[in-house]
């Protein structure tokens, strides 16, 4: 008690009391899986759970004079839970996917980048977003669902062709804008005035014509799914 949150000492500490609580759950003969002060224990039924639950908390409090966060505590469905930012999925033959808290908090971090330097370069909003993107994909590149990274990486261009439309401001920039990019005058001009919003024209056919995904991989952006795929082959 009273160790720096994040620093060395505490994952060694815990470590050297806990293994008493991987022997004693290997005795019982669960399946079980803990880093740190962070652990699941996985059996057959709910009853089966709430037994372990009562068995498990009643030994770390009495025997290893610990206290159960019982906020954070729960007897669930392995896919209604998250361990260290991962989830499962409902089939049977269970596979590992990004818990919908961290794909939360990923977003939240994109929209700071994006949204909290609404004047910056395309280039240096891009540069900034990288590091995150990269960090993130090496994190979670244990993944078996790769549908969410393909609708994120569609996501985080739709953020970054939401910013330019916002640059732009006028009808008129955005014609000419759109234009340079490749679009025939008429379908600049009716895309540049049409009125909607920018998220909206982020999203649509002329601004997804105009800023392909294969213009943002020449700019340098970050794909989740094909830094994914990169790792699988390793």
């Amino acid at each position: 008690e009273g160790t720096p949150q994040g620093g060395p000492l505490s994952p060694l500490l815990s470590n050297i009391l806990l293994t008493d609580l991987d022997r004693e759950l290997e005795r019982r003969g669960h399946r079980f899986c803990r880093y740190a002060d962070d652990c699941n224990i996985y059996v057959k039924s709910e009853t089966a759970g709430h037994r372990a639950m009562d068995a498990i908390t009643g030994y770390l409090e009495k025997k290893l004079k610990l206290r159960v966060n019982r906020e954070k505590s729960a007897v669930a469905r392995p896919w209604t839970r998250k361990f260290l930012g991962y989830s499962f999925t409902w089939h049977k033959q269970a596979r590992l996917k990004v818990a919908e808290s961290s794909l939360k908090r990923l977003k939240d971090r994109v929209r700071e980048i994006v949204a909290g330097n609404a004047s910056r370069k395309l280039g240096d909003t891009i540069a900034a977003l990288n590091p995150v993107l990269r960090g993130w994909t090496s994190y979670f590149r244990l993944t078996e669902v790769k549908g969410v990274l393909q609708d994120l990486d569609g996501w985080i261009r739709r953020k970054l062709r939401c910013l330019l439309w916002r640059q732009w401001k006028r009808p008129a920039t955005r014609n000419r804008k759109l234009q340079a990019r490749g679009l025939d005058s008429t379908r600049a001009w009716k895309s540049a005035s049409n009125g909607r919003g920018p998220w909206w024209n982020a999203g649509a056919s002329h601004m997804n014509a105009a800023y392909p995904k294969s213009f943002f991989d020449a700019s340098g952006l970050v794909s989740l799914l094909d830094t994914q795929r990169r790792f699988q082959c390793v």
